[in-house]
């Protein structure tokens, strides 16, 4: 049988009170104001990089050299030409025979690039693919989209072996329906007005789609036991619920109020919340909303227990978060706010596509390399084995240490050379296993810095060159989640 063999989400650490915004630009449109709080990304972080994380939580306790295809669902990626799911998978350390492919232009590009993965594996031309989704939506600010949208991630492996979540059963509508739209070369998303959002999109695709997969399944509404579906407008939600004759206890609650609307991962960072929580024999339904919409049922399995493992559940996600202090940080982080860089921050050595290519398994896949003939293992790859009593020459294998733990050896506050956040940190990384090596560390703040604390290698930006249009990345340490 077809369906989810494994899932994860991701949400930045980083968190901003409404309050906070609605403070500094609430002036321009006083009804802008909503409650609660959204996921923020960190300056280092992007859609791509959330996707990544998301990866990884998706693949723990899987076999990466047994994913066929990687396709890469967002709206906001970093690169308009150079594949965006191909740095990704490089980055997970997935083989280089797979396919890769970005699906964007739509928030329901996540549904259609999972549907997508479902019909290569029912065709038995793949084993397994994943998806993974991403979002780092922009409104202009003091707009209501500023208020609402929130940054995160989610990856679903599809597959036929070991599944979770069996498919029973999809529905799809297309509509050209400009509710919202951002041309090309604009930052900011630019939408129609609310009532006809709501009177024309959600109440009716909505309720259309999943109406539509009732029939295809030969089910009731009473037969399902989650039903996910965005609505960004609370009285509409309940309407649509409602119209389908779908209970409270059916509906899995959007995170408005905790992380805002994702956008392209929204559905599945919802689908990962209801499988946390699910038993076998739970039917959910899944919506993605975009220029129509699709409808998927999934009925979970008994290996759900098994798939849950040492990864995090999304609720971990949402307990795990540190308030930004202020709204100017936000659209600094965004670069909406130009900021002095000084000199050395302006200046950026131009990358080299020749030597990131011939290191892409290094920079990309945070690869050393371990000596066979006494396994250490050490960062950057060597020629020779630096253990002193070893010393053996051309005796290296491959070795992976993007997955895993450190401790801090030893680190620095730099408030001289330039960063989006200061101080830069940085320090000295002991590896689990064995291997050393300095990186930057990220989602912490200085006086929280301790010798001895666990790590963990998390993928991030390290530069944007704007000139050369050039989007650098590589690993930094993150502060480990219990």
């Amino acid at each position: 049988m077809e369906g989810i063999v494994s899932y994860g989400g991701y949400i930045p650490r980083l968190r901003i009170d409404r309050k906070l915004i609605y403070q500094a630009v609430g002036w321009l449109n006083p009804a802008t104001f909503m409650k609660g709080e959204k996921a923020v990304a960190n300056f280092d972080e992007d859609s791509l990089t959330m996707g990544v994380a998301a990866g990884i939580e998706c693949l723990k306790g899987v076999d990466r050299a047994g994913v066929d295809a990687l396709y890469f669902a967002c709206t906001t990626p970093p690169y308009a030409e150079r594949q965006n799911a191909e740095i990704a998978a490089t980055a997970l350390d997935l083989k280089s025979r797979i396919r890769s492919a970005d699906f964007t232009g739509t928030l329901k590009a996540g549904t259609t690039a999972l549907l997508s993965a479902l019909d290569a594996v029912k065709a038995g031309t793949m084993n397994s693919v994943l998806v993974c989704s991403a979002d780092q939506r922009m409104g202009k600010p003091g707009s209501a989209q500023e208020e609402i949208f929130g940054d995160g991630a989610a990856a679903i492996l599809m597959g036929s072996e070991n599944v979770t979540a069996q498919f029973l059963g999809s529905f799809s509508v297309s509509y050209d329906f400009s509710d919202h739209w951002r041309s090309s070369g604009s930052i900011f998303d630019r939408q129609w007005e609310d009532r006809f959002i709501r009177d024309v999109g959600y109440t009716k695709f909505v309720v259309e789609v999943l109406q539509g997969l009732a029939i295809e399944c030969g089910i009731s509404a009473d037969q399902i036991t989650k039903v996910i579906y965005p609505c960004l407008y609370a009285a509409d939600f309940k309407k649509i619920a409602r119209t389908l004759k779908i209970s409270d206890q059916q509906i899995v609650e959007p995170l408005l109020g905790q992380i805002g609307f994702t956008g392209t991962p929204d559905p599945f960072i919802h689908l990962a919340m209801a499988l946390d929580q699910s038993k076998p024999g739970d039917r959910i339904a899944v919506v993605g909303f975009g220029a129509g919409a699709d409808a998927v049922l999934f009925e979970v399995t008994e290996n759900i227990e098994k798939s849950r493992g040492s990864r995090r559940s999304v609720g971990h996600y949402l307990e795990n978060k540190r308030q930004l202090d202020g709204y100017e940080k936000m659209i600094s982080f965004r670069n909406l706010l130009p900021m002095e860089k000084g000199i050395r921050g302006e200046s950026i050595p131009p990358t080299a596509m020749s030597a990131l290519w011939r290191n892409r398994d290094q920079v990309l896949g945070l690869y050393g390399s371990q000596c066979r003939a006494c396994g250490t293992p050490q960062f950057p790859a060597q020629r020779i084995c630096v253990k002193p009593n070893c010393g053996a020459v051309d005796q290296m294998v491959p070795y992976r240490f993007s997955d895993k733990k450190g401790t801090l050896f030893t680190f620095t506050g730099d408030y001289l050379a330039f960063c989006t956040n200061p101080p830069s940190i940085y320090g000295v990384v002991d590896f689990e296993g064995g291997g050393r090596y300095q990186f930057d560390l990220t989602d912490v703040e200085l006086e929280n810095v301790k010798v001895s604390m666990p790590l963990e290698m998390s993928f991030r930006k390290k530069y944007l060159d704007e000139r050369a249009g050039i989007h650098g990345y590589f690993w930094k340490a993150v502060p480990a989640m219990s």
